[in-house]
């Protein structure tokens, strides 16, 4: 697609700010100097719906731990599940595990083809490789490319329905020369001066370019669908000890939170099936559970309440009859795989029990 001004005279105006402006981010490879498609591609998948911040103190400490792919791939899948907790999206983690390993030994391939076959790897992930790593001219659009180019060229078609449109108005504004500082450029425009809310349009370096700004109306894009209202799921969840050990155990490998550890609970349920419950509690009734704080969680399509109980198995040998599991060290928690909503639950039900929480060393937030 066409765009309605030069597109070089709008690359050169962006790559001059780039070169001026750029952030200085641990991942990203120094002026001059060539990027490492392991710290690209491993970056990508963590930034996948993660703002920068909560990224980089987890890349750090991915790259300390495992400095290239082949590591990684030595790594088992619960340590990297373990070193990806609280990062949220834990299938990203499980593909990355199982990328490592496909790639181990061999290295990346440099084409987007190659690339989108990888586990986890999509159109996006692919394109920000091929362009950053291997400066191939792929069209990079993730969700600050989206807001710049809605904005430049006023796109009325409100988001999702507007990414087609979107991808092709990027393709024809990527340049041969330098793509993958244009790709960078084009995000950094996004997250710093083309911001949702306020943009900076008067230091904007593509100001002259945009649809947008000439009218005064940048805030008014990017158009979006309305959302849907995120429901309520209820549930319980059983906090049990004994001898400094808590009972865990793992979720499948399919659905949300698959390969990570938790605390039994029961099922999650709709917030009005949960009201109608006439048992308020799943586990046997016979055991002296003690109540504890209710704890919450967002996710993507739904808020999460959970109902916590706890008990002692040592005075209370029946509590952990009825739950599968191991026993896992509590003074070793972190280094097991809890999402943040079990740890919210580990910490209210040893609350409840007058326990100390564990030490989380192995936390990054």
């Amino acid at each position: 697609m066409r765009p309605p001004f030069a597109a070089e005279s709008f690359r050169h105006a962006l790559l001059g700010w780039y070169d001026i402006a750029r952030r200085d981010l641990p991942w990203r490879a120094k002026p001059g100097e060539r990027a490492d498609p392991y710290r690209v591609w491993l970056s990508e998948i963590m930034l996948q719906q993660t703002t920068v911040k909560a990224v980089v103190p987890y890349f750090e400490a991915f790259t300390r731990r495992w400095p290239t792919v082949d590591a990684l791939a030595a790594a088992t899948r619960d340590e990297v599940l373990a070193a990806w907790a609280g990062l949220g999206y834990y299938s990203r983690a499980r593909n990355l595990h199982a990328c490592a390993q496909v790639l181990a030994g061999g290295g990346f391939p440099a084409d987007e083809e190659g690339l989108r076959a990888l586990p986890g790897v999509g159109a996006y992930t692919s394109a920000a490789i091929a362009a950053i790593a291997f400066d191939r001219p792929a069209a990079v659009v993730d969700g600050n490319v989206e807001r710049v180019l809605a904005r430049v060229f006023a796109v009325e078609t409100p988001l999702p329905a507007a990414k087609p449109e979107l991808r092709k108005l990027a393709a024809g504004l990527t340049p041969a020369s330098r793509p993958g500082d244009y790709a960078q450029a084009m995000m950094d425009l996004g997250a710093g001066i083309c911001s949702p809310r306020s943009p900076s349009c008067l230091v904007c370096p593509v100001r002259t370019f945009c649809a947008a700004t000439a009218t005064g109306e940048a805030e008014r894009f990017p158009l979006r669908a309305a959302k849907a209202a995120r429901p309520t799921r209820r549930g319980e969840a059983f906090v049990i000890v004994r001898g400094g050990c808590i009972l865990l155990r793992r979720r499948g490998d399919k659905g949300l939170l698959g390969g990570m550890m938790e605390v039994p609970t029961s099922e999650w349920v709709d917030a009005a099936q949960a009201d109608a419950s006439v048992s308020g509690v799943g586990a046997p009734a016979r055991v002296a559970w003690r109540k504890a704080r209710i704890v919450q969680h967002t996710f993507t399509h739904f808020h999460l309440e959970l109902r916590v109980f706890a008990a002692d198995a040592d005075a209370d040998a029946s509590a952990a009859a009825a739950f599968s599991g191991e026993w896992a060290p509590l003074d070793k928690l972190a280094a097991f795989a809890l999402p943040a909503i079990m740890k919210k639950a580990v910490a209210s039900g040893l609350e409840a029990l007058g326990l100390s929480p564990p030490s989380q060393g192995g936390s990054r937030r």
